[in-house]
């Protein structure tokens, strides 16, 4: 996970939160995060960069539209990312207020 762009990362915790999304709800859920439009020629790319790097799997719901889901090794990453930072930044609800 250490050779990926932040924009890379956060395309992998979108898929693995949602249900086989597919292209257009990723995007929407991204540019919910990011508070500005996410341009196709952003997203796809970045997309089919995951599929080559084996961390996602793309499939077809229909004959215009494809669907993502993260493989069992996207999945380890997303843990050992976790675990990671969990090194230096304590999750929220053990962090005293």
């Amino acid at each position: 996970m250490h050779d990926l762009t932040g924009f890379q990362r956060d395309l992998l915790y979108v898929i693995a939160g949602l249900d086989e999304p597919h292209g257009l709800a990723i995007k929407e859920e991204l540019e919910d995060y990011y508070e500005k439009e996410i341009h196709h020629g952003r997203l796809y790319p970045n997309l089919d960069t995951l599929v080559e790097k084996g961390l996602v799997e793309k499939g077809e719901k229909d004959r215009r539209t494809n669907v993502y889901t993260l493989t069992r090794r996207g999945r380890r990453e997303i843990q050992a990312r976790r675990e990671w930072e969990y090194q230096y930044v304590e999750p929220a609800e053990s962090a005293p207020a």
